[in-house]
This record gives structure tokens, sequence and C-alpha cells, in this order.
């Protein structure tokens, strides 16, 4: 909802998804990064993390749906970040929320 991400993304073609990653820039770095839709931005945070900008600590990419979802879950795989993925076109925010909640979970002694 925020307009300046909306007009960049009028400017540049890019989407409202990866024009928000690209406002994040250097705040990603060392951050846990869960991403349940749009795998544009998972596209840009692999282009974050690639061109030297931010480095997660974590990304958890589980975008869903056909255009995409797979191929980008793909290079997330492939890249040297860490990472919870799933295999496919499945994925969503739910699943997303959820690893976060189980790693969270995890951290606390809870599981």
């Amino acid at each position: 909802a925020d307009e300046a991400i909306a007009e960049e993304s009028r400017r540049t073609g890019r989407t409202r998804a990866a024009c928000a990653m690209r406002a994040f820039g250097a705040r990603l770095d060392g951050a846990v990064v869960a991403l349940g839709n749009a795998p544009t931005a998972l596209r840009e945070v692999l282009a974050l993390a690639a061109d030297g900008v931010a480095r997660p600590a974590l990304v958890v990419g589980m975008p869903v749906g056909f255009v995409d979802a797979a191929e980008s879950k793909e290079a997330l795989m492939a890249s040297d970040l860490a990472f919870v993925a799933v295999k496919g076109t499945r994925g969503g925010s739910p699943l997303a929320a959820a690893t976060v909640n189980a790693l969270l979970r995890v951290a606390e002694g809870e599981a």
C-alpha cells in the first residue's frame, strides 16, 4: 500500500513485491526473510545477495503458484544462502509463517 513502492513499480516495470524487497535493501542483511507469495520478491532477495547489498541469515522461500514459483525456489536452493523451501509449485504465506513459528519454537527450546 506504500505509494512510493507503487510509483517505483510503475516507473521501472518491476512488480511491487520486487520493489518492496529492493526498498528494504541492506536491512535484509542478517535477517530472516520469509516469503510465501510473489516469486519476484524471492528473485529480488537473491539479486540483492548476489549484488552484495544484503545477505539474509535465512530465507524461508515458499512462493506458491505456477508462474516462476518452482523456478524461483530452485534458484534459491542453488544459491549459497541458508534456506528452507518446498520444491515445486506448493507453498504460501501460511506455510512460510508456520515454518518461522516452528523455528522460533526450536530456538526457544519448546520443540
